[in-house]
């Protein structure tokens, strides 16, 4: 008998199964095989068709049945993990009355400050632990002022996940996990954000249901059946936004402990049980999959929108191959990529940086001497520093690193890049080899197993290597002063 586990990101649908009895991988498939589409009609927008999600899904989920000869009556739960910060706008009949915006579309930057300074600074840390930012409430504010009569078609607004459980069951209903990373939960009074809703004129009906992270959800009804097929009754037991998820598929529970990604974007995702709003512009504080009001584990959200993308679109303009070309040109380089800097933020406003937009720099390259080798190499070093200097951020928000953990994958496969932010940040990395579909996968059967089962699938399955801080970190150290000195000018000079 197996869990399903979906991850609904931005670039693809990932689709995977696990052995119930050992939470033991079987397999994992992906669609489509090359990126989906994204939509940005302006700069600074980025907006998908939600039902494009649906119908990738369907298709993995056939794949991965015939793949691995396994019947629908054999996958016995469902685990969602999916894109965070999205918005779908649903009408009385369920159909999207628009595109769904995205985690990277930045069009509400400025309505999210606005509201900001309005509900007031204070307020907004005690109650939001955020900044309403660029997030799913101040997106729909953005629908409500833009688009009226779209916004009058709405029935309820959902994420990503909700949705495609939404698909599956005709059932419309979130978390609050989910509702925290939309800035729609108050921590304060333990609800619904009343105070957001209230300042951007949002009815409270727009809200779904809603329900526990961990637990019978839904269930596939006749229509999902058809679609999906899986069978229907086929029970929805777990769903979380990417981040919380990755956290949840490296064990990562407990104050203190640190899991990071490093994909088109970066991200470093620290829980803690004090609820802290110090760096609300800057760092973000959601309820983490294991929140309950009495225990209060809040995942503080550092994001890095240009990391992966950077090196990327390298690869697409240098004269190289792939990334392993890239790994093994930049390997010839040393440390500090003789004075060769990059700044990667160019994916949009970064939080970090207050919601700046600053772009990407490629500094101090000089003509003669620099070739593709120091451009590979400052562009790991580039990602490395920037994860660092929001680790910073981390800890003067009050986080004590005990520790990091990581999936092997994207960027932590690089050992220049794994290697430069372990001797700065003077910590171990623990790599696992796993992904948010197989802790999805493996999150639907926590309800029945609890969290101690779900830890030893971690522990027995997962681990690869651990990378080690250096003994000596000193270049380490000058490289990453220079660095920061290059984004202090840059960032003063665009006040």
């Amino acid at each position: 008998m197996y869990y399903l586990g979906l991850d609904i990101g931005s670039s693809s649908i990932k689709v995977a199964l696990v052995g119930i009895a050992n939470g033991r991988l079987v397999g994992v498939v992906q669609e489509p095989a090359s990126e989906m589409e994204m939509i940005a009609l302006k700069n600074g927008w980025a907006e998908q068709d939600p039902r494009d999600w649906w119908r990738y899904v369907c298709k993995g989920i056939k794949n991965i049945k015939e793949k691995y000869k396994v019947s629908q009556n054999q996958i016995k739960g469902i685990g969602i993990a999916y894109q965070m910060h999205g918005l779908v706008l649903l009408d009385k009949e369920g159909n999207p009355v628009r595109n769904a915006i995205i985690w990277c579309d930045s069009r509400a930057v400025e309505i999210g400050r606005n509201a900001y300074a309005s509900i007031g600074e204070e307020k907004c840390k005690k109650h939001l632990l955020n900044s309403p930012a660029n997030f799913t409430a101040s997106k729909l504010k953005w629908v409500k002022e833009n688009e009226a009569e779209t916004y009058q078609k709405a029935h309820k607004l959902m994420l990503p996940g909700d949705y495609i459980a939404y698909c599956f069951s005709s059932v419309m209903n979130t978390t609050i996990s989910g509702l925290s990373e939309g800035i729609l939960w108050d921590f304060k009074e333990d609800s619904v954000a009343h105070l957001v809703l209230d300042h951007y004129g949002i009815s409270n009906s727009l809200i779904p249901d809603i329900v526990d992270t961990f637990g019978l959800q839904s269930k596939v009804d006749a229509q999902g059946a058809k679609e999906s097929g899986l069978a229907q009754g086929t029970p929805i037991l777990y769903r979380a936004g990417d981040q919380p998820n990755n956290a949840l598929s490296l064990n990562v529970f407990k104050p203190g402990e640190v899991a990071a990604t490093g994909g088109t974007s970066g991200v470093v995702y620290a829980v803690t049980d004090t609820l802290s709003g110090k760096e609300s512009t800057r760092v973000n504080n959601f309820a983490h999959v294991n929140y309950t009001k009495k225990n209060p584990h809040i995942g503080k959200l550092l994001n890095i929108n240009g990391a992966g993308i950077q090196y990327r679109w390298l690869l697409k303009n240098l004269e190289v191959d792939s990334y392993d070309e890239m790994n093994a040109l930049a390997k010839e380089i040393p440390v500090g990529s003789d004075g060769v800097c990059l700044i990667p933020f160019g994916n949009g406003a970064e939080r970090m940086l207050n919601n700046r937009d600053i772009g990407a720099r490629l500094l101090n390259v000089n003509l003669n001497n620099h070739h593709k080798g120091h451009l590979c190499r400052a562009a790991l070093e580039g990602i490395a520093f920037s994860f660092a200097y929001g680790m910073e951020i981390l800890k003067q928000d009050g986080i004590d690193i005990e520790s990091m953990r990581a999936g092997n994958d994207n960027l932590f496969r690089s050992e220049i890049f794994s290697n430069t932010l372990a001797c700065l940040v003077n910590q171990e990395i623990e790599i696992y080899d796993t992904t948010g579909a197989i802790g999805a996968a493996r999150a639907a059967g926590i309800y029945e197993g609890g969290f101690e089962k779900f830890s030893t699938y971690i522990t027995h399955n997962d681990h690869l290597h651990t990378f080690k801080p250096c003994e000596d970190n000193g270049k380490y150290l000058k490289a990453y002063e220079a660095w920061k000195k290059e984004l202090e000018l840059i960032m003063n000079s665009n006040k």
